[in-house]
């Protein structure tokens, strides 16, 4: 693998230089901000951070960096989970949020072509006067380039899908700075190698995404919201899966346990039950059809003990509530002021989540450690955040051990170590156990075609082989 040191050889140095002018940084504090995303995970200081504009910097990045190989690492809005985005080996950082350019929109095609540093609030706001929307909604305002990278999804993907859905088309980068496009604008395809989903949750292991076409989808013309809490975790996951199906069309069907409540409750200024909670969004052409999926899901819900069901119309009380619900890793900082986050995330199928989850909140009852619980039930997916203090070992240990047990629970149910946050460096140790010894060679000889000097980012997605005795 190749290795970094804390200062570009000259002669890439140089190169980047005549290339970028001050869009190439050697600064300190800016070298600090890259050396982290959002995870409790320890940073590293790039030697170097690089703004390009264009597909075409990049290009000439890349071209620089692997004449002298030096370890590259993209970055967009840093707020990965799971550190993508350490520079584990030095080298140079990539920043991409200057790359903020929205190349095509085609209303009647329902598609649209953004460059990688596009935020998905700055999409949004694009798309205000044409009557779609991009549907997937991760929390944080993390670039489509970073999503696209890791797979993202969020609160939406019950009905819309992951971004492993939404792309259409991709530019990327590879690592001899040869530029390729993967998809096309149809909805469907039967040509060749599915390069697009290939390069979507690579993690920037195999290339530098540039530029992302995504699906969209028609603004709802009706939305509505509700929330109900019940005495214990099971009931909760009983209504989410009768909810599924029965296929009731739900946007969101959100899971936050008592602790989380209670979090949400103080960071939030809401006066909310402190007990399992379910948190929903219903989307349809008018207000008779929201109303008949809430009318549905609380019928549901009573039927497995729901205590109340709180219908939220106006859009000023929806903001209220899923700002908290988007605020709830913040919230459960907040429960130990100056604390990191140490979240973690795992999926399985449906029909194990209230196992999972009520086994997991058995190890927690026995920790010293709080956390959180929040999920996106309809998909299985659910995250359990703890606030640590990154020098404390004893609760650093622990934090491991219960996201250890917490993922070989998950994947002896048949789920994933991982269902929206990835592998980064984190889940690494997991990759085998989830995916066989055979697969995860099969992932290796893809990266050594596409990267035979180890240069995108280093250290991360796949873990080395295991030396021969």
């Amino acid at each position: 693998m190749a290795q970094g040191n804390d200062v570009l050889p000259g002669t890439v140095f140089d190169d980047l230089r005549a290339l970028l002018g001050d869009r190439l940084s050697t600064a300190t504090s800016v070298r600090d901000h890259h050396s982290r995303g959002e995870s409790h995970h320890a940073p590293h200081l790039p030697a170097a951070v690089a703004f390009p504009l264009t597909t075409e910097d990049v290009q000439g990045i890349v071209v620089a960096c692997a004449k002298g190989q030096v370890p590259m690492v993209a970055f967009g809005a840093g707020s990965s989970l799971e550190g993508h985005v350490v520079p584990l080996h030095g080298g140079l950082t990539i920043d991409l949020s200057r790359m903020t350019r929205i190349v095509r929109t085609s209303v009647d095609d329902l598609d649209v072509t953004v460059e990688a540093g596009v935020t998905r609030k700055q999409l949004e706001k694009h798309l205000q006067s044409t009557g779609l929307t991009f549907p997937l909604d991760p929390g944080a305002d993390a670039t489509i380039g970073g999503m696209a990278a890791t797979r993202a999804s969020g609160t939406t993907a019950v009905r819309y899908g992951t971004m492993r859905e939404v792309v259409l088309g991709l530019t990327v980068v590879l690592a001899d700075g040869r530029t390729t496009r993967t998809g096309t604008r149809a909805r469907k395809s039967s040509a060749g190698y599915d390069l697009t989903r290939l390069f979507v949750g690579a993690e920037g292991t195999l290339g530098i995404i540039t530029e992302v076409t995504l699906r969209l989808v028609g603004r709802p013309e009706a939305i509505a919201a509700a929330t109900c809490c019940f005495d214990d975790i099971e009931s909760a996951v009983r209504t989410v899966i009768t909810t599924i199906q029965l296929g009731v069309p739900v946007a969101r069907m959100e899971l936050l346990d008592d602790v989380q409540m209670g979090a949400v409750n103080k960071h939030s200024n809401l006066s909310c039950p402190v007990a399992p909670t379910l948190f929903f969004e219903f989307h349809g052409l008018s207000e008779q059809d929201v109303t008949a999926q809430a009318e549905e899901v609380a019928t549901i819900a009573r039927e497995n003990g729901a205590r109340e069901f709180d219908r939220a119309v106006s859009p000023e009380r929806r903001a209220l509530l899923w700002q908290a619900r988007h605020d709830a890793y913040y919230a459960a900082l907040a429960l130990r002021p100056g604390a990191r986050g140490w979240t973690t995330d795992v999926c399985v199928p449906i029909s194990s989540l209230a196992e999972c989850i009520r086994e997991t909140k058995v190890d927690l009852a026995s920790s010293p450690l709080v956390g959180p619980l929040v999920g996106h039930a309809g998909d299985g997916n659910f995250h359990l955040i703890f606030p640590v203090r990154p020098d404390d070992a004893a609760e650093m240990a622990e934090a491991a051990r219960l996201t250890d047990r917490l993922v070989e629970r998950a994947l002896a149910m048949g789920g994933t170590c991982s269902g929206e946050h990835g592998v980064g460096i984190g889940k690494m140790k997991f990759m085998e156990r989830e995916h066989g010894p055979d697969a995860l060679d099969v992932m290796r000889t893809i990266k050594q075609a596409l990267d035979p000097l180890g240069l995108m980012n280093p250290g991360k997605l796949l873990p080395a082989r295991p030396q021969q005795s």
